[in-house]
C-alpha cells in the first residue's frame, strides 16, 4: 500500500491482529491500464470519496468490532441505525458493536452532516463495508478450513462449517489479510432475512441524556479545565474603542483577559468566576455602533427590492391548456433561531502545538480547516472531535464557539479551555434561518385541473458554514479580520433557498424563478429544512387555495396532479390513518389541514394531516393531533423514523405558531426566550401517529427534514379551514389569526 494513502486513523488504530482491509479504486491508476468502454463504476455512499474499508469497519483479534462514520449523531438516532446495519451485515449480536462519530483523527471525511443525507451516505457506505467484509472473512475461513465458501456460514461474530467447525472473526483476522479492491456494488443481505434491521431497537443514546449522564460536550469537564467566557460586540459591526480590563484581571479565580482586535474574552478558574468576570470586562468595554439593520415590519419589500440574482431553475411549457380562473398569493417567512435549548459550547486545549477541540460542529473537517486557517497553523495541527450538542439541527453557534475555544486555548498552552455561550449570546449571534418570500400565481383548466403554474422565490443563501476562517466571529473580530466569504446559491438538485420551489406535481405549463440575494442584512446560514420548509408552506397552501377555487377535495386535488406512485401511497396513508373524507366538516372552532411532499424531491415522502383548534376570542391556536405517513425506503429503525418524523412535526409546528428574530436598526432584540417565544410543553399536541411505509431492499432515503414543510402547510391549511380566513405570513400567531378573524 502506497503510504501517501494511509490515513491517520491507522497509525493511531495500528494494533497486532487488526483487520485492516483496504482498497483503491480504479480510477487511481487510470494511467497505468488501457482505455476502458465505460468508466468504472464507484462504490455507494460515501464510500466513493472514502474509499477504504477500514474507515469504515476495524475488527481486531479479540474480536471486537467498531464501525466509523465521519456523520455528527446530533439526536437523530442514527448512531443506533449504523450499529443495527454493521451488526446485520456482519452476522453480530448489536451489543457487540462500538461506533465512533466524527473525528478528525479516526473518521473518514464525510463533510457536512446536513440535508438527511446521513443515512443516504454513511448508512450506505456501512452497510457495504461491512458485507464485503463478511465476504473476506468467509474467504479467509474457506482457505483455512480448505471448504468452499458457499458451504460456510456467519453467526454471532464467527464463520461456521457444516461439521460445526467454528473460527471466529478475531481468530480470522489474526492471520495475515490481503488488501482487495473494492467490488462497486457488495453482496447485500436479502432483505427477507434481515434479523436486527428492520427492528425497533432502543436508541443507545437516550438512556445517559433522561439520567443526566455526562452526554453533551457542554458536560464536559477535563483535568485542569478553565472555564471562559466571551465579550461579544453589542450589534452587528461594532469596534471595541476602549476597554480598561486592569480591574477585571484581579478579579478573584481569574487567569487571563484575551483581546484580540474586537475580540475579547476572559478565562476563570471556575465557571461562575468567569461569568462575573465576563459582566465586568463587559462593563468596561466601550464600543462604537452603527445602525445598519433593515426595518424588521416591511421585510416583504427589503427582500424583494434587494440586488438579486434572477435564475429560471424550472420550465413547462404546453400553449394548447386553456387557462381559466386564476389567483395569486404571497407567503413571507421571518428570520428565525435554531433555539438550541442549551447555549453553545466548546472545549479546547494546546499542547505540543496540537490543537485539539471538543466541538457539536455538524462538520468536523470543514471546522478543522477554517481554526487551522483562524490560527495560522496547518491542519494537521488540529484535531476536532465531535461531541454531541443540546438542541440544534443546523449552523448555530457551535462553530463559533468552537473557534472561540481555539483562539482562547492558544493563549494558555496545555490547560483544558471551555468556552460556554450565554443564552444572549447565542440568541443575538447564532447564524439564522434566512427571511424568505415567495409569490405565486396559478390558473386552473375547465376541468378543474391546474394548468398554469409560477413560482417566484427570493432568499440569501442557506449555508455560511466553516470552510474558511471568515465564517467565525472569532475570525471576523481579530486585528488581522478574515473577511466573510462571498455568499453564493447552493446547488440544484438539493439547492439552498430553491429546496423544494420545484413542484413534484405535474403542471403542463410552469416555471419557477429563484431571485438569489447577495446582501445579508442579518447573520443567516443553514436552518433545518433550509428553503423547503417555506417553499413547501407555500406551495401546499396554495395547493388548498386552488383547491378550494376548484371546489375540489384537498387530497383528491393533489392526488389529481401526482404521478409519482410513491408520493400517492403516502398521501392515500395519511389520509387513511387520519379518517379523512371528503367533504368532512371539522367539530365547531376546529379545522382539518393536510400537506405533502418529497423532501429536496429526491428523499423520504412525507404527508401530514392535522386538526387544529382555535379560539375565536383570543386568535390561540392548538394543534389538537397530527398523522402523518412517511415512505424512507427501506428502514434500519422504525422507531427511530418515528423519533424524526415526531419531532419535525413538534419543530416544525413552534416555527410556524411562535417564531420570529425581533431588531431594531442597530441591534438583534430577540435574545431570551421571553422575546423569543417557542414551542411549550403544554402545547404540544395531543397525539401524534406516525404510519411507516417500508420498502425493503430499496434505498435509504433521508427522513430528518422530510417532514417540517408538510407539517406547517398542513397546520396553516388547518387554520384556515377552522377560521375561513387563510394567513400567508408566518408564524400565524395568535394576533395575526385574532386580526384575521375579526377583519
Amino acid at each position: 500500500m502506497n503510504a501517501p494513502l494511509i490515513l491517520d486513523r491507522r497509525r493511531v488504530l495500528a494494533g497486532g491482529g487488526a483487520l485492516i482491509v483496504s482498497f483503491s479504486l480504479t480510477s487511481a491508476f487510470a494511467q497505468d491500464q488501457a482505455p476502458a468502454a465505460t468508466p468504472p463504476s464507484k462504490p455507494p455512499g460515501s464510500l466513493a470519496a472514502t474509499a477504504y474499508l477500514d474507515s469504515w469497519i476495524r475488527i481486531d483479534a479479540d474480536g471486537s468490532i467498531t464501525v466509523f462514520t465521519g456523520k455528527a449523531e446530533l439526536g437523530q438516532g442514527f448512531r443506533t441505525a449504523f450499529q443495527q446495519i454493521a451488526a446485520e451485515e456482519l452476522d453480530l449480536p448489536f451489543e457487540s458493536l462500538k461506533v465512533i462519530t466524527a473525528d478528525t483523527k479516526l473518521t473518514a471525511n464525510e463533510g457536512y452532516t446536513a440535508g438527511s443525507r446521513s443515512m443516504q451516505d454513511s448508512g450506505t457506505a456501512i452497510q457495504n463495508a461491512a458485507a464485503q467484509v463478511r465476504e473476506l472473512l468467509v474467504a479467509e475461513a474457506a482457505k483455512r478450513l480448505d471448504l468452499p465458501a458457499e458451504n460456510l456460514r456467519t453467526e454471532n461474530g464467527a464463520v461456521i462449517s457444516p461439521d460445526g467447525r467454528r473460527l471466529s472473526y478475531g481468530e480470522l483476522v489474526a492471520a495475515d489479510m490481503l488488501h482487495v479492491q473494492a467490488q462497486p456494488k457488495s453482496r447485500l443481505k436479502d432483505p427477507a432475512t434481515l434479523k436486527v434491521m428492520g427492528q425497533p431497537v432502543r436508541r443507545v443514546d437516550i438512556p445517559a441524556k433522561v439520567t443526566g449522564g455526562g452526554v453533551y460536550v457542554q458536560d464536559m469537564r477535563l483535568p485542569g479545565m478553565v472555564h471562559a467566557r466571551v465579550v461579544r460586540p453589542p450589534s452587528y459591526g461594532a469596534q471595541l474603542t476602549e476597554c480598561d480590563s486592569s480591574a477585571v484581571e484581579k478579579l478573584a479565580g481569574v487567569v487571563k483577559v484575551v483581546r484580540d482586535g474586537n475580540f475579547l474574552a476572559v478565562v476563570a478558574e471556575k465557571e461562575f468566576q468567569s461569568i462575573k468576570a465576563m459582566n465586568a470586562l463587559s462593563s468596561a468595554a466601550k464600543w462604537k455602533e452603527s445602525a445598519s439593520l433593515p426595518k424588521q415590519d416591511d421585510l416583504l419589500n427589503v427582500l424583494m427590492h434587494l440586488p438579486s440574482q434572477d435564475s429560471t431553475i424550472f420550465q413547462r411549457s404546453d400553449p394548447s391548456v386553456s387557462r381559466g380562473k386564476t389567483i395569486e398569493a404571497i407567503y413571507t417567512r421571518p428570520y428565525q433561531l435554531h433555539g438550541s435549548v442549551g447555549p453553545s459550547c466548546a472545549v479546547a486545549q494546546l499542547v505540543d502545538d496540537a490543537m485539539t477541540v471538543w466541538t457539536h460542529t455538524q462538520g468536523v473537517y470543514p471546522d478543522r480547516q477554517a481554526i487551522a486557517e483562524m490560527l495560522r497553523v496547518p491542519p494537521a495541527s488540529v484535531r476536532l472531535i465531535h461531541v454531541e450538542g443540546s438542541g440544534c439541527y443546523g449552523h448555530n453557534g457551535a462553530d463559533d464557539a468552537a473557534a472561540d475555544a481555539a483562539l482562547i486555548a492558544r493563549a494558555l498552552p496545555g490547560r483544558p479551555v471551555r468556552v460556554q455561550w450565554m443564552r444572549e449570546q447565542e440568541h443575538a449571534w447564532e447564524p439564522f434561518g434566512p427571511a424568505m418570500v415567495t409569490k405565486l400565481k396559478a390558473s386552473l383548466d375547465s376541468n378543474g385541473k391546474i394548468a398554469d403554474w409560477h413560482f417566484d422565490v427570493w432568499s440569501n443563501t442557506h449555508s455560511m458554514r466553516p470552510g474558511g476562517a471568515g465564517s467565525m466571529l472569532a475570525a471576523q473580530h481579530m486585528a488581522q479580520p478574515f473577511a466573510v466569504p462571498a455568499p453564493r446559491p447552493l446547488p440544484l438538485p438539493e439547492g439552498g433557498g430553491d429546496r423544494n420551489a420545484i413542484p413534484i406535481y405535474t403542471f403542463p405549463n410552469a416555471q419557477v424563478v429563484h431571485h438569489f440575494i447577495p446582501a445579508m442584512p442579518l447573520r443567516i446560514s443553514a436552518l433545518r429544512a433550509l428553503g423547503a420548509y417555506h417553499n413547501v408552506f407555500s406551495i401546499e397552501s396554495f395547493m388548498d387555495e386552488l383547491a378550494g377555487l376548484a371546489d375540489a377535495d384537498p387530497v383528491e386535488f393533489r392526488l389529481k396532479h401526482l404521478e409519482d406512485q410513491r408520493g400517492r401511497a403516502v398521501i392515500e396513508k395519511a389520509a387513511l390513518g387520519f379518517e379523512w373524507k371528503s367533504g368532512q366538516k371539522a367539530p365547531q372552532d376546529r379545522g382539518f389541514g393536510f400537506a405533502f411532499a418529497r423532501y429536496k424531491n429526491l428523499a423520504a415522502y412525507c404527508a401530514v394531516a392535522s386538526e387544529v383548534e382555535v379560539n375565536r376570542e383570543t386568535g390561540r391556536p392548538r394543534l389538537v393531533r397530527a398523522v402523518a405517513a412517511v415512505d424512507s425506503g427501506q428502514v434500519v429503525n422504525p422507531d427511530g423514523l418515528i423519533n424524526q418524523i415526531e419531532g419535525a412535526i413538534v419543530q416544525s409546528m413552534s416555527w410556524t405558531l411562535y417564531e420570529s428574530v425581533t431588531f431594531d436598526d442597530t441591534r438583534i432584540t430577540s435574545i431570551d426566550w421571553q422575546t423569543y417565544p417557542i414551542l411549550r410543553f403544554d402545547a404540544v399536541p395531543e397525539s401524534i401517529e406516525v404510519h411507516i411505509i417500508d420498502r425493503p431492499g430499496q434505498p435509504f432515503l433521508g427522513s430528518g427534514e422530510t417532514g417540517q414543510g408538510p407539517t406547517a402547510a398542513s397546520i396553516a391549511n388547518a387554520i384556515a379551514n377552522a377560521t375561513g380566513k387563510r394567513l400567508r405570513n408566518l408564524p400565524l400567531t395568535r394576533k395575526r389569526i385574532k386580526e384575521a378573524i375579526d377583519a
